[in-house]
């Protein structure tokens, strides 16, 4: 009685333990059962094929088919009949299908296929005509080719070699070829196969290395979810139409080196857990690695992407190497992850092309971006600033621990211009915490969403843009439509707004007329303005006093002089300005607004008024006389003294020399920068008013104008401001 019950709870207990407990992904697959394929049952197949998709395919479906070397007299058999049907003329070629098999042994399917010479004097006749356009694709993709692994393969030396006698032959497999599911425990071999119909090997297991090394694929070719445990090798393929392998596994060392991709290549999500190797590749499609993981290094030396390349959401643990590669197209970085190295170092980016690092994972204290000093920072995008302060200060410490201070400064910069027009949005956007009903309505809200914005903010505000589709009435499409051109803040008391619209302004200015601190010859083609204009101002009060009743006008060949450096410091400075901008125009218009309003006021009030006081005929500025030299004047007032002994050593210009033109930039220089050959400064008697007040407006000008430079060079010469390298 006791053991009838024990062995009744223990059967109650195994029969719990199957119910409940989880089986492993492979064992819960349900596998198909196979059937040993026999030679009677190979050939009963291959007299009857079956009609899949419009093609005639051998059906050997769901079979254990025994390669082994212990079984050689049966693998002989098996290439035999089966390479015999497939070289058949035909009017369809006939396909293979071995999907949901099980192959044990090596699997040789370049011995199926139909040996042929491809030299260009003749092609064997037994291919259609489709079939000899899709021969002669290889012979165009050859010639286009710029991989030196392509070029150099048998069967492209072949064609191209029009003096060649000797054929060198290549397997075509005219027909499709299906390995849905199919499972390989020896190695496969496809090597210097052309393939006219589609691959379809989704879900294929290989267990042993396999060597598709130079395969031309004529039609589309899918490895789907396929899983390559040992070595993969796709060296020197081709692929005309598109290539999948979508979450694709490969569980060691990958290569697909100097081969071409014609049409799209998809990778999304696949897995390489060893060394990948896509040097010297011609991408000439789309190519999509997005969610790839990459546990080891992955190599693209020396490809050429000529269409765009996804690498969103993909995860870098080790060394990606972008050498000397060729971006026609964006990139796409967008949330992927670098957690070792990247290395961009000569590589090419076309006019269009950049590196959309938004929401980019990279700590600068574990991980590097390398790439050519003074190039690589101006090709990190972002859209906006929001969410993506820490990528580009990660990106700014990363390219100042490597010394790179230019390229830091042109992330800055470009941190910076979003953060205005973040600013700008902030202030002129409208906020659809206080924005009345009008605006809203003026902005694309019909008049219920509108009053509904209204009444949720009085019981409480919005936080982001995300919260309006919390509304009833506001439905996904208006919400995708104008969320980009709303604000959603809280409402700026008006002293607020007034120190943020003068924030914005400052910023503006900074980035206009040095880049933020951040281009030195900028600056310098600012100042060359700013002096050749001043100059050329006092040379006029100064020369250009009146016509009546006797004229204190310059003379011809002063005028002459002054014309010409005018023009000549004017056209240096306005190089260094178009050469070191992005916007010329607006640089201009900035300074523009800050040196020619206030003195063109001071001078046209000057000339209506006249001028009627002693010493008419004497210069207004004066010089030390007591010796010439070239000095920096940093204390320097624009006016002298009111002291005998400065009036004594101060001595007036010579309007009878002929050189006396150059004072007047030189006092410029002095107002400006601190810097001059004379110490040039105003008389201080019979002074108009509006002519000091001129030259203390430059000189309170130059204060800014130092301290801009100043600024600018410890941003831009390394070692000047140690701060920039320490943490």
């Amino acid at each position: 009685m006791f053991n009838a019950l024990w062995n009744t709870l223990l059967i109650i207990f195994y029969v719990f333990l199957l119910l409940f407990t989880p089986l492993p992904v492979e064992a819960a697959t349900i596998q198909p059962e196979r059937t040993s394929l026999t030679l009677e049952l190979l050939q009963e197949r291959l007299h009857n094929p079956t009609l899949r998709e419009g093609n005639l395919t051998v059906d050997l479906r769901e079979m254990v088919i025994d390669l082994r070397p212990e079984n050689a007299s049966f693998r002989d058999a098996f290439y035999q009949l089966l390479r015999k049907e497939l070289q058949k003329t035909g009017a369809k070629p006939l396909g293979l299908d071995l999907s949901y098999s099980l192959i044990q042994g090596d699997f040789i399917g370049s011995d199926l296929g139909l040996r042929t010479p491809l030299y260009a004097q003749a092609i064997a006749p037994i291919f259609n005509a489709t079939e000899k356009s899709q021969l002669e694709q290889l012979r165009l993709a050859c010639l286009q080719s710029l991989t030196v692994t392509l070029i150099n393969s048998k069967d492209c030396r072949s064609l191209l070699d029009t003096e060649s006698t000797a054929s060198s032959e290549v397997t075509v497999f005219r027909g499709n070829l299906i390995l849905e599911q199919t499972r390989f425990n020896g190695e496969v071999r496809f090597n210097n196969t052309f393939f006219l119909q589609s691959v379809d090997a989704k879900n294929a297991v290989f267990l042993q290395p396999i060597n598709w090394s130079e395969a031309r694929f004529s039609r589309p070719v899918s490895f789907d979810n396929a899983s390559f445990r040992q070595v993969s090798n796709f060296r020197g393929s081709v692929f005309f139409d598109k290539a999948n392998f979508k979450q694709t596994q490969f569980q060691d060392v990958t290569s697909f080196y100097g081969s071409l991709f014609v049409k799209t290549a998809n990778f999304n999500q696949a897995i390489f857990k060893q060394l990948a190797k896509f040097n010297h590749i011609e991408w000439q499609g789309n190519v999509n690695f997005a969610g790839v993981k990459f546990s080891n290094q992955v190599q693209f030396a020396k490809a050429n992407f000529n269409q765009s390349l996804s690498l969103k959401e993909a995860a870098f643990d080790q060394a990606v190497i972008f050498r000397e590669v060729f971006f026609n197209q964006p990139v796409d970085l967008r949330t992927s992850s670098i957690l070792n190295q990247a290395d961009f170092s000569d590589a090419i980016f076309a006019n269009s092309a950049f590196l959309n690092v938004a929401g980019l994972t990279f700590n600068s204290n574990q991980a590097k971006i390398l790439g050519n000093p003074g190039k690589i920072g101006k090709m990190f995008n972002v859209p906006t600033l929001q969410g993506n302060q820490s990528v580009l200060r990660n990106l700014v410490q990363n390219f100042r621990q490597q010394q790179q201070v230019i390229d830091a400064n042109q992330i800055e910069y470009t941190r910076q211009r979003l953060k205005l027009q973040e600013l700008t949005h902030e202030l002129w956007g409208i906020n659809i915490n206080n924005a009345p009903v009008s605006s809203l309505m003026k902005l694309g809200f019909s008049q219920t969403q509108a009053e509904a914005i209204a009444q949720r903010r009085i019981t409480q505000p919005f936080r982001n843009r995300n919260e309006l589709l919390t509304l009833a009435e506001i439905n996904l499409t208006t919400y995708n439509q104008l969320s980009d051109r709303l604000v959603v803040a809280e409402p700026l008391a008006v002293g607020n707004w007034l120190l943020s619209a003068w924030g914005c302004l400052s910023l503006t200015v900074l980035l206009l007329l040095s880049g933020y601190g951040t281009n030195f010859w900028l600056v310098f083609g600012v100042g060359g303005m700013a002096i050749a204009y001043f100059g050329v101002l006092f040379w006029l009060v100064d020369r250009y006093r009146r016509l009546h009743p006797v004229p204190i006008i310059p003379t011809y060949y002063e005028t002459i002089a002054i014309s010409i450096s005018f023009s000549c410091i004017t056209f240096f400075s306005l190089l260094a300005i178009f050469r070191n901008t992005d916007q010329p125009w607006l640089t201009l218009g900035c300074l523009g607004i800050i040196i020619i309003p206030i003195p063109m006021i001071l001078l046209i009030r000057l000339y209506q008024q006249g001028r009627y006081h002693d010493l008419m005929n004497v210069s207004y500025l004066t010089e030390d006389g007591t010796f010439r030299q070239l000095r920096l004047l940093i204390g320097r007032l624009p006016v002298i003294p009111r002291n005998q002994v400065f009036r004594e050593r101060y001595m007036s210009l010579l309007w009878d020399r002929r050189w006396n033109w150059l004072n007047y930039y030189d006092f410029s220089l002095n107002n400006l920068v601190r810097l001059g050959f004379n110490d040039i400064r105003l008389r201080d008697q019979h002074l108009p008013g509006i002519i000091s007040t001129l030259a203390w407006y430059q000189w309170s000008l130059g204060v800014l104008y130092i301290t801009l430079v100043l600024w600018t060079l410890s941003r831009t010469i390394p070692g000047l401001n140690l701060l920039i390298y320490l943490k």
